[in-house]
């Protein structure tokens, strides 16, 4: 047995996969990849975690195909096993939440669908599943998905907050007695501009605390 398959699962090396992605390594907020979708589906905040658990699975079970398939895939058309394995199970998801979550799935429309060309989840295959064992592949996609996520949901929570009122459509400011102060909600939010502006917040804020992500001049 090689010193490599006596790694522990969750050695610190492991570990740094599923975490970094977190802060150091954010997909949206320092590789800027993504943003589209982080638009589109942040009004309210169910549809961005219910977005955001589908890239995670398709992430984590992608990065997991072809990292065991790595070894007999040619590398003239890996794109195109890459696009089949993301397309199935993106196929997959949007029959589950179609079938389980109806009214969610029409909220999103196509961004499910969409899915499919989500910059991060390619990449990942390319930059790890591709030459990696299937244990550290599928932390690698959880974490990224994980990273990609979180950004979904804290924007969507202040977008959907500030922008109607509610959090999770429970009617958060008129439980408060806001609206009796003369409280009115910021329509302005649940444009798709306060969605930028809101992820701009968020990088402002993580590079603030983490001064490493500063780009030099």
């Amino acid at each position: 047995m090689s010193s490599m398959d006596k790694e522990p699962l969750f050695s610190a090396k492991n570990v740094k996969l599923l975490t970094t992605p977190l802060n150091d390594e954010n997909p949206i907020t320092v590789q800027v990849l993504g943003i589209c979708s982080a638009l589109a589906v942040t009004v309210k905040l169910e549809p961005a975690v219910v977005l955001a658990v589908a890239v995670v699975a398709v992430m984590g079970a992608a990065n997991v195909i072809i990292s065991v398939l790595r070894r007999t895939i040619p590398q003239r058309i890996r794109i195109i096993v890459q696009l089949v394995v993301i397309a199935s199970l993106v196929i997959l998801v949007d029959q589950v939440l179609k079938a389980f979550l109806y009214d969610v799935s029409r909220q999103l429309s196509v961004f499910v669908g969409l899915i499919i060309t989500n910059c991060i989840i390619m990449g990942r295959l390319e930059a790890f599943a591709l030459g990696n064992r299937v244990w550290p592949s599928f932390l690698d996609g959880v974490g990224n998905a994980a990273g990609y996520g979180w950004i979904l949901i804290v924007v969507a929570f202040f977008r959907e907050l500030l922008g109607s009122g509610t959090v999770w459509d429970y009617p958060v400011m008129e439980k408060l007695g806001l609206y009796t102060i003369g409280y009115e909600n910021n329509g302005f939010m649940i444009l798709p501009p306060m969605a930028l502006i809101t992820v701009g917040i968020i990088i402002w804020v993580q590079r603030s605390r983490n001064r490493k992500l500063i780009e030099s001049k």
